[in-house]
Protein backbone atom coordinates (compact mmCIF):
# COMPACT_ATOMS: atom_id res chain seq x y z
CA UNK A 1 0.00 0.00 0.00
CA UNK A 2 1.50 3.32 -1.06
CA UNK A 3 0.75 5.56 1.87
CA UNK A 4 3.25 8.16 3.04
CA UNK A 5 2.24 9.07 6.57
CA UNK A 6 3.17 12.74 6.17
CA UNK A 7 2.55 13.33 2.46
CA UNK A 8 0.07 13.43 -0.38
CA UNK A 9 -1.05 9.79 -0.21
CA UNK A 10 -2.05 10.21 3.43
CA UNK A 11 -3.89 13.47 2.82
CA UNK A 12 -5.54 12.31 -0.40
CA UNK A 13 -6.78 9.07 1.15
CA UNK A 14 -8.21 10.88 4.17
CA UNK A 15 -9.87 13.37 1.81
CA UNK A 16 -11.43 10.59 -0.27
CA UNK A 17 -12.61 8.87 2.91
CA UNK A 18 -14.37 11.97 4.20
CA UNK A 19 -15.89 12.81 0.82
CA UNK A 20 -17.25 9.28 0.42
CA UNK A 21 -18.97 9.50 3.83
CA UNK A 22 -20.32 12.95 2.97
CA UNK A 23 -21.42 11.66 -0.42
CA UNK A 24 -23.43 8.80 1.11
CA UNK A 25 -21.30 6.02 -0.40
CA UNK A 26 -20.61 3.42 2.31
CA UNK A 27 -18.66 1.20 -0.11
CA UNK A 28 -16.27 3.95 -1.09
CA UNK A 29 -15.89 5.00 2.53
CA UNK A 30 -15.16 1.40 3.59
CA UNK A 31 -12.52 1.01 0.87
CA UNK A 32 -10.63 4.13 1.93
CA UNK A 33 -11.03 3.09 5.55
CA UNK A 34 -9.53 -0.31 4.68
CA UNK A 35 -6.61 1.34 2.91
CA UNK A 36 -5.85 3.43 5.98
CA UNK A 37 -6.14 0.40 8.27
CA UNK A 38 -3.84 -1.77 6.12
CA UNK A 39 -1.34 1.11 5.87
CA UNK A 40 -1.20 1.30 9.66
CA UNK A 41 -2.94 4.65 10.14
CA UNK A 42 -3.60 5.64 13.74
CA UNK A 43 -7.25 4.63 14.39
CA UNK A 44 -7.67 7.76 16.49
CA UNK A 45 -6.91 9.87 13.42
CA UNK A 46 -9.54 7.94 11.47
CA UNK A 47 -12.26 8.13 14.09
CA UNK A 48 -11.74 11.86 14.61
CA UNK A 49 -12.68 12.32 10.94
CA UNK A 50 -15.80 10.24 11.48
CA UNK A 51 -16.85 12.34 14.49
CA UNK A 52 -16.30 15.58 12.57
CA UNK A 53 -18.27 14.30 9.56
CA UNK A 54 -21.14 13.26 11.84
CA UNK A 55 -21.67 16.89 12.82
CA UNK A 56 -20.38 18.75 9.78
CA UNK A 57 -22.22 16.74 7.14
CA UNK A 58 -24.98 14.74 8.87
CA UNK A 59 -25.88 17.22 11.57
CA UNK A 60 -29.51 17.56 12.57
CA UNK A 61 -30.71 15.26 9.81
CA UNK A 62 -29.68 12.38 12.09
CA UNK A 63 -28.18 13.40 15.42
CA UNK A 64 -27.65 9.74 16.34
CA UNK A 65 -24.69 9.79 13.91
CA UNK A 66 -22.76 11.95 16.37
CA UNK A 67 -23.65 9.59 19.22
CA UNK A 68 -22.45 6.56 17.24
CA UNK A 69 -19.26 8.35 16.15
CA UNK A 70 -18.50 9.49 19.69
CA UNK A 71 -19.13 5.99 21.04
CA UNK A 72 -16.77 4.66 18.36
CA UNK A 73 -14.08 7.13 19.40
CA UNK A 74 -14.33 5.96 23.01
CA UNK A 75 -14.44 2.29 22.03
CA UNK A 76 -11.37 2.61 19.78
CA UNK A 77 -9.39 3.94 22.75
CA UNK A 78 -10.63 1.06 24.91
CA UNK A 79 -10.38 -1.83 22.44
CA UNK A 80 -7.37 -1.06 20.24
CA UNK A 81 -6.47 -2.71 16.95
CA UNK A 82 -7.17 -5.01 15.19
CA UNK A 83 -10.67 -5.30 16.67
CA UNK A 84 -11.24 -1.55 16.36
CA UNK A 85 -11.64 -2.05 12.62
CA UNK A 86 -15.10 -3.46 13.39
CA UNK A 87 -16.04 -0.41 15.42
CA UNK A 88 -14.69 1.95 12.77
CA UNK A 89 -16.62 0.16 10.02
CA UNK A 90 -19.85 0.37 12.06
CA UNK A 91 -19.49 4.11 12.60
CA UNK A 92 -18.43 4.78 9.01
CA UNK A 93 -21.42 2.94 7.54
CA UNK A 94 -23.79 4.74 9.92
CA UNK A 95 -22.44 8.17 8.95
CA UNK A 96 -22.29 7.36 5.24
CA UNK A 97 -25.88 6.07 5.10
CA UNK A 98 -27.42 8.78 7.29
CA UNK A 99 -29.42 11.62 5.71
CA UNK A 100 -27.24 14.71 5.35
CA UNK A 101 -27.49 18.34 6.42
CA UNK A 102 -24.71 20.89 6.88
CA UNK A 103 -27.04 23.60 8.18
CA UNK A 104 -25.58 23.70 11.70
CA UNK A 105 -22.12 24.05 10.16
CA UNK A 106 -23.32 26.96 8.03
CA UNK A 107 -25.18 28.51 10.99
CA UNK A 108 -22.23 28.66 13.37
CA UNK A 109 -20.08 30.04 10.55
CA UNK A 110 -22.53 32.91 10.02
CA UNK A 111 -22.78 33.66 13.74
CA UNK A 112 -19.00 33.66 14.17
CA UNK A 113 -18.62 35.94 11.16
CA UNK A 114 -21.10 38.41 12.69
CA UNK A 115 -19.17 38.47 15.97
CA UNK A 116 -15.80 38.82 14.22
CA UNK A 117 -16.99 41.67 12.00
CA UNK A 118 -18.15 43.77 14.91
CA UNK A 119 -21.79 42.82 15.35
CA UNK A 120 -21.44 42.67 19.12
CA UNK A 121 -24.85 42.92 20.74
CA UNK A 122 -25.54 43.78 24.35
CA UNK A 123 -27.28 41.06 26.37
CA UNK A 124 -30.93 42.11 26.90
CA UNK A 125 -31.78 43.02 30.51
CA UNK A 126 -34.23 40.13 30.80
CA UNK A 127 -31.50 37.61 29.97
CA UNK A 128 -28.78 38.97 32.23
CA UNK A 129 -27.65 37.04 35.29
CA UNK A 130 -29.81 38.03 38.25
CA UNK A 131 -28.30 35.72 40.87
CA UNK A 132 -25.58 37.91 42.35
CA UNK A 133 -26.15 40.56 44.97
CA UNK A 134 -27.41 43.82 43.54
CA UNK A 135 -28.21 42.40 40.11
CA UNK A 136 -31.94 42.91 40.39
CA UNK A 137 -31.42 46.51 41.49
CA UNK A 138 -29.64 47.00 38.15
CA UNK A 139 -32.64 45.55 36.33
CA UNK A 140 -31.00 42.23 35.47
CA UNK A 141 -33.57 39.52 34.81
CA UNK A 142 -36.47 41.98 34.75
CA UNK A 143 -39.17 40.72 32.42
CA UNK A 144 -37.65 37.29 31.90
CA UNK A 145 -40.29 34.61 31.31
CA UNK A 146 -39.42 31.06 32.39
CA UNK A 147 -40.28 28.77 29.48
CA UNK A 148 -41.49 25.88 31.65
CA UNK A 149 -44.21 28.06 33.17
CA UNK A 150 -45.97 28.07 29.79
CA UNK A 151 -47.87 25.49 27.80
CA UNK A 152 -45.56 23.30 25.76
CA UNK A 153 -42.52 24.71 27.57
CA UNK A 154 -42.37 27.63 25.13
CA UNK A 155 -42.91 31.38 25.38
CA UNK A 156 -41.99 33.85 22.63
CA UNK A 157 -39.52 36.36 23.99
CA UNK A 158 -36.48 38.09 22.54
CA UNK A 159 -33.27 36.11 23.00
CA UNK A 160 -31.39 38.11 20.38
CA UNK A 161 -32.07 41.85 20.02
CA UNK A 162 -31.96 41.99 16.22
CA UNK A 163 -33.82 38.76 15.53
CA UNK A 164 -31.07 37.37 13.31
CA UNK A 165 -31.59 33.93 11.73
CA UNK A 166 -28.56 31.66 11.46
CA UNK A 167 -29.97 28.13 11.46
CA UNK A 168 -32.15 27.25 8.47
CA UNK A 169 -33.22 23.57 8.59
CA UNK A 170 -33.48 21.30 5.57
CA UNK A 171 -36.27 18.77 5.07
CA UNK A 172 -33.76 15.90 5.23
CA UNK A 173 -34.31 13.09 7.72
CA UNK A 174 -35.20 14.14 11.24
CA UNK A 175 -34.42 17.78 10.49
CA UNK A 176 -37.78 18.08 8.72
CA UNK A 177 -39.62 17.84 12.07
CA UNK A 178 -37.16 20.29 13.64
CA UNK A 179 -37.86 22.74 10.82
CA UNK A 180 -41.62 22.47 11.24
CA UNK A 181 -41.39 23.06 14.98
CA UNK A 182 -38.95 25.93 14.57
CA UNK A 183 -41.11 27.61 11.91
CA UNK A 184 -44.01 27.78 14.37
CA UNK A 185 -41.76 29.13 17.12
CA UNK A 186 -40.20 31.74 14.84
CA UNK A 187 -43.64 32.92 13.73
CA UNK A 188 -44.55 33.40 17.40
CA UNK A 189 -41.27 35.24 18.02
CA UNK A 190 -42.05 37.58 15.12
CA UNK A 191 -45.54 38.35 16.42
CA UNK A 192 -44.12 39.12 19.87
CA UNK A 193 -41.33 41.25 18.37
CA UNK A 194 -43.79 43.24 16.25
CA UNK A 195 -46.00 43.85 19.28
CA UNK A 196 -42.96 45.04 21.23
CA UNK A 197 -41.98 47.40 18.41
CA UNK A 198 -45.48 48.86 18.31
CA UNK A 199 -45.45 49.43 22.08
CA UNK A 200 -42.05 51.08 21.84
CA UNK A 201 -43.31 53.43 19.11
CA UNK A 202 -46.51 54.32 20.94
Amino acid sequence: VVYDADGDQHDDTASAFIKAMRGSDPDGALYWLAKMIVAGEDPRFIVRRVVICASEDVGMADSTALLVADAAARAVEFIGMPESQLILAHAVVHVATAPKSNRTTVAIGKAIEDVKTGRTLAVPEALRDAHYKGAKRLGHGTGYQYSHDFEGGFVPQAYLPEGRIYYEPTDHGRERAVGERLAAWRAAFEVARSAGDQRAGA
